[in-house]
This record gives structure tokens, C-alpha cells and sequence, in this order.
């Protein structure tokens, strides 16, 4: 059974930004990927969780992109990127108490001040795109030794393929892959609500 300790566990929300939203993501649309890292994000919050929001941005010139030669390289606009390309969603940037990483490369642990002396042992992570950013991440947090859990329906790619083959066959390797409700219940949030039963009447409990 998954469970969190709010004083050990960190949500990261992986590229929830104007520029890597766009075109829709699958399986899960743009709406529902949101929705469910902003859930998570208010529940970590109530929960007293650490919770990370990281966004891909580069400089003009792209002078800190990456470098490595590639089959399929990242497809960059030549005259840099659109205005508001790092932005995150209102849904996501409104969310109370977060810290803001920007990152330069897939994994939001390779460069940058990530969970530096936060005394965590566990990160749930969610974003786009499950392939990319996503996997990268939970590879270098599981390198690191960090117990890694993965809401499967709040994260998504640009080819249903390229999610479910993530989500099946690489992420199971080093993480707990689950549901968003799962990982609401884990943190005393459960979704839907629960109702409570009434206590059984006082001559049906001697019987």
C-alpha cells in the first residue's frame, strides 16, 4: 500500500508551461493533465509537502541548450522561442507555496538546485512529456537513490505509443507507478469522499 510522509516527500510538476502543452497532449488532454497536477498540488500543499514546479526555458541564442547530436534533435525555433514559451498555466502557477525550478536539459535533477538540503527521501512526479522529461527525472531521482512514484494519468506525451510504452515497460523499473486518486488517498486526501458508516445499532452488535 503506498503511503506519504508529508516531512519526507516532494511533489514535482514536470513542464507545465504554454510552449510544451501545445499541440494537445496524449492520451490525456491538456485539461485533465492539469486538473490532476493541480489536485495533487493543492493536497501536497495542505499536506505540508514540498512541491516543485520546473518549466523548460533557454537564453537567447540558445547559448544553454544542449548540445549532444541527435537522430531526432529538439526541434528549436531558429529565431529563438515564442514570448511566454516557459510560462506555466494559471491552474499550476497559482499554486500556494511552491518552489520554481528552471531547467535546461530532460531530467529537472541534472543542473540545477533540486531537493538541495530539503531532507527528502521520496518525490511523486507528474507532467509532460512522460517519455522525455518526465522518465528523465524519476532515472536521475532513482540514480540518487530517492524512492520514486509516478501519477500515470496526470502525466502525458505528444503519441499515445510513446506514454503507454513509458508507463508500461521503463517506468515500473524504478518507481511505483500509480493513479492520482491513489496518491490522493496515500497523503489523507481521498478522492471521491468517503462517506463514513454508521455505527451499527447497540442490539445488533451483541448479537
Amino acid at each position: 500500500m503506498l503511503s506519504v510522509n508529508a516531512e519526507t516527500t516532494a511533489l514535482i510538476v514536470i513542464d507545465r508551461q504554454d510552449g510544451i502543452l501545445s499541440p494537445e497532449p496524449v492520451p490525456f488532454g491538456r485539461k485533465q493533465v492539469v486538473d490532476r497536477a493541480a489536485q495533487l498540488g493543492r493536497a501536497f500543499a495542505d499536506a505540508g509537502c514540498l512541491t516543485v514546479l520546473t518549466a523548460t526555458d533557454f537564453a537567447d541564442g540558445y547559448a544553454d541548450a544542449p548540445r549532444g547530436e541527435a537522430d531526432e534533435p529538439w526541434a528549436l525555433p531558429e529565431k529563438g522561442l515564442p514570448p511566454g514559451f516557459a510560462t506555466l498555466v494559471p491552474e499550476i502557477d497559482s499554486l500556494p507555496a511552491a518552489v520554481r525550478i528552471t531547467k535546461r536539459q530532460m531530467s529537472a535533477f541534472f543542473g540545477t538546485e533540486l531537493l538541495r538540503r530539503r531532507r527528502c527521501d521520496t518525490v511523486v512526479i507528474c507532467g509532460v512529456a512522460t517519455n522525455l522529461g518526465v522518465e528523465a527525472t524519476a532515472r536521475g531521482a532513482f540514480d540518487l537513490d530517492y524512492h520514486v512514484v509516478i501519477a500515470a494519468d496526470a502525466c502525458a506525451s505528444v503519441a499515445p505509443g510513446l506514454h503507454d510504452f513509458a508507463v508500461r515497460n521503463i517506468l515500473p523499473r524504478i518507481a511505483r507507478v500509480r493513479e492520482t486518486t491513489d496518491i490522493l488517498e496515500a497523503i489523507g486526501t481521498p478522492f471521491p469522499v468517503k462517506q463514513p458508516q454508521a455505527a451499527p445499532a447497540r442490539s445488533e452488535r451483541m448479537k
